[in-house]
């Protein structure tokens, strides 16, 4: 069904953009406490006595989440340095994929950090099972359900 809401294209446009902004300083602010808690790992005691194996899986996971900052915070610099060119809806076009993928890498940043908490603490199966739920939990709710509330899951 087609929804009229009596704006003009460019009216439209603008909401979009401005809706996509909004939406990128929820998933932003989960990115970076994310990112803060990575960093100050490094500096502990414990983490110097860490295995290469969990120092890689934590590697990976820092990785993931400046791959996320970068496309989640790259439409915002797009919208501002081309504002002003009439590309708006090119601007959402691929500030929506960066974003999608953004939410992909986050996912998979916070999956991995779950992994190597679990680990941490309860050993490889643990790090097996939880990383795989989180991950699948974040599957399931980001991209999954919004399917089946189009109705196009069915």
């Amino acid at each position: 069904m087609v929804e009229h809401t009596g704006e003009t294209k460019n009216e439209r446009l603008t909401r979009n953009v401005s809706e996509l902004l909004q939406e990128l300083r929820v998933a932003q602010a989960g990115v970076q406490i994310l990112f803060g808690f990575l960093l100050t790992v490094v500096f502990t005691d414990e983490f110097h006595e860490a295995s290469g194996f969990e120092k890689a899986v934590h590697l990976t996971a820092v990785l993931l989440t400046v791959s996320s900052t970068v496309l989640l915070t790259a439409p915002a610099a797009w919208h501002r340095l081309l504002f002003r060119t009439g590309n708006r809806e090119r601007i959402l076009t691929y500030g929506n994929r960066s974003v999608l993928v953004g939410l992909g890498c986050l996912a998979a940043a916070i999956s991995t950090t779950v992994a190597l908490i679990a680990k941490v603490v309860y050993g490889p199966v643990a790090m097996a099972i939880l990383g795989v739920v989180s991950a699948a939990l974040f599957v399931g709710m980001w991209f999954v359900v919004p399917r089946l509330i189009d109705g196009n899951g069915d």
